[in-house]
């Protein structure tokens, strides 16, 4: 989740702001005070995140490309200078290049974190936030508003102000009209009580619990197991289609339950990627060992996180990568992912961990996870005495509804279209007895799966017409098998159960004259 933090250098960030009556400090002053707090702890806990450093007023400048180094976007708040007007729209358009320009294509991938720091102030006149929703209906193409941004995006806004303060004008309503724009998925957070440093930390901190808050794991193997921080960390999932959607939350406890080859698993469709790292406690400091902010340009192996001591995580990342397999892990109820070795250069790689859909099957071709067992306990070899086959992709015990001859109407043409191949057939009795009984219960199993019961009466009453209408040369045995399926017809259109029964067929009726 890559990070870009938005100052706001206009002049009302200048406003004095007097903290126990001893010293005057700017709100901008309480801005770079709850950012080098975010700096310093995400330089502890999430040091391998990409931040950039925009601070904006009628214009936008890059004051820190995106980067690990947390002391050079230190330094850069160090030396703010103060300018003109608030114009957030002008910033928003600048995070949209400068995002798209540094990722590329690829920014379709992660989640970005936007931090929009301010006092609040929408500006004064044209470019004002009051003025860029006013006239959001009114803009051509050329000046559409840069919300929602073109790549995933969190807004978290972080006001230099108490919400009693921003609610005397329509500040407020216009901050929450931009969150809505921006897709909602963000937060609006305001100072409780005096405007003070103490106030500052406590909003800041409130972010960095809800965000930046790391997410360790123990990693388990039967009897080994390792301490891990799984970065970025996993976000709640819902499932739309469950009855009541709950969120599901990635458990602290990451069990693996078994090992398979990578040919097997293939390319497997998954809602996120994390990158899984040892942890080596300092029994000394009593800190989590993560490596100096020096060499936060290159990320750490696994073998350097965990230092010299004997690790299970490094041997479980240098067997994958060794063996070309990957290791299945639960996540939590019937919520399964995958461990695997993935190389970012020639000499270096990671152990990362993707997430698969909730529930017991997430990949058809394996199966149910739960029934997967390991090879010794197989009757025979399943790939093989030379590895020549594979036991997957399990074949399914009732055939899949794409392989059937399912009949689907989308548009009328294509009912009618079936209705005439039953008449056309009718026509030709008994030539194409066999035939036109396929057609009518391929007919009839739709309409009483679609519960189309007067498309069954109507065709019934077609059948009838057709044998009125039967010339005297005609075989005697078209009467008796149009009148018979005509009955049978509107037997099924009442959806009596005896029958309406979806697996019965109507069969031809047996007369003197048929062969």
């Amino acid at each position: 989740m890559p990070t870009v933090v938005l100052m706001d250098v206009s002049l009302s960030m200048t406003r004095p702001v007097s903290l126990d009556g001893i010293e005057e400090f700017q709100r901008k002053n309480l801005a770079v005070h709850g950012l080098n707090m975010l700096f310093e702890h995400m330089a502890s806990n999430y040091r391998l995140e990409f931040t950039s450093l925009m601070a904006f007023s009628s214009l936008w400048e890059l004051l820190v490309p995106f980067t690990r180094d947390y002391n050079a976007l230190q330094e850069a708040l160090s030396n703010l200078e103060d300018y003109d007007k608030t114009c957030v729209e002008a910033a928003l358009n600048g995070v949209s290049n400068v995002v798209q320009q540094e990722w590329g294509s690829y920014h379709h991938t992660s989640v970005f974190i936007v931090v929009l720091v301010t006092d609040g102030s929408l500006g004064i006149g044209k470019g004002s936030l009051r003025h860029s929703l006013q006239t959001l209906k009114q803009r051509g193409d050329d000046k559409k508003f840069p919300l929602p941004f073109p790549f995933p995006t969190k807004l978290f806004i972080m006001c230099i102000a108490n919400a009693e303060e921003l609610q005397m004008t329509d500040a407020m309503d216009n901050l929450e009209e931009l969150l809505r724009l921006s897709g909602g998925d963000g937060q609006i957070f305001t100072m409780e009580g005096p405007l003070c440093m103490k106030s500052v930390q406590t909003m800041f901190g409130k972010l960095i619990d809800l965000v930046y808050s790391p997410f360790h794991a123990v990693l388990h193997c039967g009897n080994l197991s390792s301490d891990v921080q799984v970065f970025p960390r996993p976000e709640p999932v819902v499932m739309d289609e469950e009855v009541e959607p709950m969120p599901r939350t990635v458990s602290t406890d990451l069990e693996i339950v078994g090992f398979i080859e990578i040919a097997d698993i293939a390319s497997p469709p998954v809602i996120s990627r994390h990158l899984v790292l040892p942890i080596a406690v300092n029994k000394d400091v009593d800190e989590v060992g993560t490596g100096t902010t020096d060499e936060l340009e290159e990320e750490p192996s696994a073998s350097q996180m965990a230092g010299k001591s004997p690790n299970f995580c490094v041997l479980l990342h240098g067997s994958l990568k060794v063996e070309g397999m990957v290791a299945l892990v639960q996540l939590g109820p019937e919520w399964y992912g995958m461990l695997y070795s993935q190389a970012d250069s020639k000499k270096k790689s990671n152990l990362m961990m993707s997430l698969f859909d909730p529930g017991p099957e997430p990949l058809p071709w394996l199966g149910k996870i739960s029934h997967l067992g390991p090879i010794s306990e197989a009757a025979d070899n399943p790939y093989g005495e030379d590895d020549s086959k594979s036991p997957f992709p399990v074949q399914p015990q009732v055939k899949r509804s794409y392989a059937q001859n399912v009949t689907v109407w989308i548009k009328a043409s294509g009912l009618q279209t079936d209705v005439q191949k039953i008449l056309r057939n009718a026509r030709k009795l008994p030539d194409k007895t066999q035939t036109f009984y396929k057609e009518l219960n391929r007919l009839r199993k739709a309409a009483l799966a679609f519960g189309f019961w007067e498309l069954l009466k109507g065709v019934a009453d077609l059948l009838e017409r057709e044998c009125t209408m039967l010339p005297d040369s005609a075989h005697p045995d078209a009467a008796f098998q149009l009148s018979h399926a005509a009955q049978q017809l509107k037997l099924a259109s009442t959806g009596d159960s005896q029958y309406a029964a979806f697996d019965h067929n109507i069969v031809p009726m047996h007369t003197d004259f048929s062969s």
